[in-house]
């Protein structure tokens, strides 16, 4: 069943990151904590009430093309999107000027985790339409602002990015659909695009399509693309839809997941008909569209932690529930009291390390949020120029170490329920399903580390860097004065010493030009800068749950250690403080010595990867 940690989500939102200090910025002053709190209440009914219960029925239907060429998406899903677009959902973080609600980005993200958790099929109409609002606001012009923004934001129209083609794939500036100037402004699109999520759905009367295209005369790579508005029907001067603008869908994808979002391939002007308004100057698009690319590997990380947490939440709920054999101390007992699998400590291992994971995962994806926040609101120009910066450094783990946990995660609950785990009468099989893609999009994995090590870890001169490495280093110091987690902090000033050491290699061996090494790599080096990352955070929620544990504690008079294990048992909020601090131990006393391996891989020197024949 559906369920929402809300108690962690107000841990995360309020404890840890005291939202609240967003309040200050003259950009939120018309809310307060009340209207937070309302926000979220809305969301958490709306996924539970609305979204969740189409979830299943969504996978089942699937999508399919009608004898027009229309796709046509699970029926359940448009009272639900309607519901989604008439709350305002789409914009709760956009501009109200636009039709948004000019809401918090870190309040955003909370709401969206809890409707991607519930229904992360449906949740990709109004993700990639909210993005490419997003661009055309930042990136358009002031007439672009007014003809598409609020109709995308209010999801009377849905909104695409078209990158891939069938010859490029990930290789963008190997696109060879073209612009050719009509007029100014105006240009005329050719070519195909596959793998286009939400490309259409009869959810909308329009699709706006933003799409990388070449002009005649333009260079060859990434330097030679303009990025162009192409709405499926043209506009009229009085923003209604007009006549059709030849955009067709040539198919659909049948897929092993997430199959009531509609992966389209489309034919831009087959008949000559196709028109595009540029954004910006020509030769921009690259530079436009990352701005989209970037928050939609956003936006990937946000699916991984709210399918994951689904997977956690449904396997724990589960293993409470399901009795199945005995205390392991009595295994020879055959008259033995059958016990829930709970009990069991291969069960217990592995709901720990979902749960590590995914409180890691959303400990990263609120800070990254609320970093957003501070980069776009903070009156200090070096504030919003700091806070970007890492958020830059930090989406790649975002978007590729998330995504490759989900995937574990959701594996490690159709464990847990075992058989049952692999059936459809449980949510656990349609869960790992969906997460199989999280790591393919928005730039395979792979790319999400070479971006890492390949301009992240070098911007202004590694500076962003060490800042990240000072974060970390502040946090460790805070946790020795912990006796709960101070023997764990070796294991935390270890990874964060090797990965400085490491990144000092990578830029070292790109300077020398030994950039096949640095490459050979990437992948381990993201991951185990994701580790980092979760012992981190990880650590600097227990250092706050400790504290918050002995105030409890000494407020209801639990003096010695027998006293205060009574209390974890028979508190709530000591039981779950009690929780944040042993979670951060399992996690950095079993899951954090991986990166040990992993640095002894990289600094081994050894080139395999590069000299095999395959």
């Amino acid at each position: 069943m559906f369920r929402i940690e809300e108690r962690d989500v107000r841990f995360n939102l309020f404890e840890v990151l005291k939202a609240d200090e967003l309040l200050a910025f003259p950009a939120f002053k018309e809310l307060d904590r009340d209207m937070f709190e309302l926000i979220l209440k809305n969301a958490f009914d709306l996924a539970k009430e609305v979204l969740a219960p189409v979830n299943a029925s969504g996978d089942r239907a699937g999508c399919r093309l009608d004898e027009k060429g229309k796709v046509v998406v699970p029926k359940e899903y448009h009272a639900a999107y309607r519901q989604i677009s008439q709350g305002q959902w789409i914009g709760v973080s956009d501009p109200a000027e636009f039709g948004g609600m000019g809401a918090p980005e870190v309040i955003r993200l909370v709401a969206w985790e809890a409707f991607c958790g519930a229904c992360c099929s449906l949740m990709m109409y109004p993700g990639l339409t909210q993005a490419a609002a997003a661009a055309i606001i930042a990136r358009g012009n002031d007439e672009q602002r007014r003809v598409f923004a609020e109709k995308l934001l209010c999801g009377v129209w849905g909104g695409t990015m078209c990158l891939t083609e069938p010859q490029a794939g990930s290789a963008v500036g190997d696109v060879r659909t073209t612009a050719k100037k009509l007029r100014d402004g105006w240009y005329k699109i050719q070519g195909q695009k596959i793998f286009i999520s939400s490309g259409d759905s009869d959810l909308v009367e329009n699709t706006v399509h933003l799409v990388l295209a070449r002009l005649p005369d333009a260079p060859a790579g990434i330097k030679g693309l303009s990025l162009f508005i192409v709405p499926k029907f043209r506009v009229n001067a009085d923003g209604s839809c007009g006549e059709f603008n030849d955009v067709a869908v040539s198919g659909i994808e049948h897929k092993m997941g997430i199959k009531g979002s509609a992966t389209c391939s489309l034919a831009f002007g087959d008949n000559d008909k196709c028109e595009g308004w540029i954004i910006g100057r020509e030769g921009e698009g690259i530079q436009h569209m990352f701005h989209m690319m970037n928050e939609a590997r956003l936006g990937v990380g946000l699916l991984s932690l709210a399918v994951a947490a689904q997977a956690y939440n449904e396997a724990l709920d589960y293993s409470r529930e399901r009795v199945q054999g005995t205390d392991a101390r009595e295994f020879k007992n055959a008259n033995a009291r059958r016990v829930p699998i709970i009990e069991h400590p291969d069960i217990k291992r592995m709901l720990l390390r979902q749960r590590a994971y995914v409180h890691g995962l959303r400990a990263l994806m609120y800070r990254v949020a609320k970093l957003g926040d501070i980069a776009r609101h903070h009156p200090d120009a070096a504030e919003r120029e700091k806070s970007m910066a890492l958020v830059e450094l930090l989406t790649p783990i975002c978007k590729g170490y998330g995504s490759d946990q989900a995937l574990e995660i959701t594996s490690l609950g159709v464990q847990v329920l075992g058989g049952y785990g692999y059936c459809q009468e449980y949510p656990l099989e349609q869960h790992m399903r969906d997460a199989r893609i999280f790591s393919i999009y928005e730039g395979a994995n792979g790319i999400q580390a070479i971006d890492l090590v390949g301009r992240k870890l070098g911007m202004k001169g590694g500076a962003v860097f060490m800042t990240f490495l000072g974060e970390m280093q502040g946090l460790i110091a805070q946790a020795k004065g912990v006796p709960a987690l101070a023997d764990c902090t070796a294991e935390i000033e270890k990874s964060v010493e090797d990965l400085q050491g490491i990144a000092m290699l990578f830029m070292g061996k790109n300077m020398s030009g030994e950039l096949l090494y640095v490459l050979q790599h990437a992948t381990s080096f993201l991951r185990y800068m994701g580790n980092t990352v979760m012992a981190w955070l990880l650590g600097e929620q227990a250092v706050l749950a400790a504290k918050k544990l002995d105030e409890l504690a000494a407020a209801k008079g639990a003096a010695t250690p027998e006293a205060k294990k009574a209390l974890v048992c028979d508190d709530g909020e000591a039981a779950f403080y009690d929780a944040k601090v042993k979670t951060a131990r399992y996690f950095c006393k079993n899951l954090l010595p991986e990166n040990r391996s992993i640095a002894q891989s990289i600094l081994s020197e050894d080139t395999s990867v590069l000299d095999v024949t395959l």
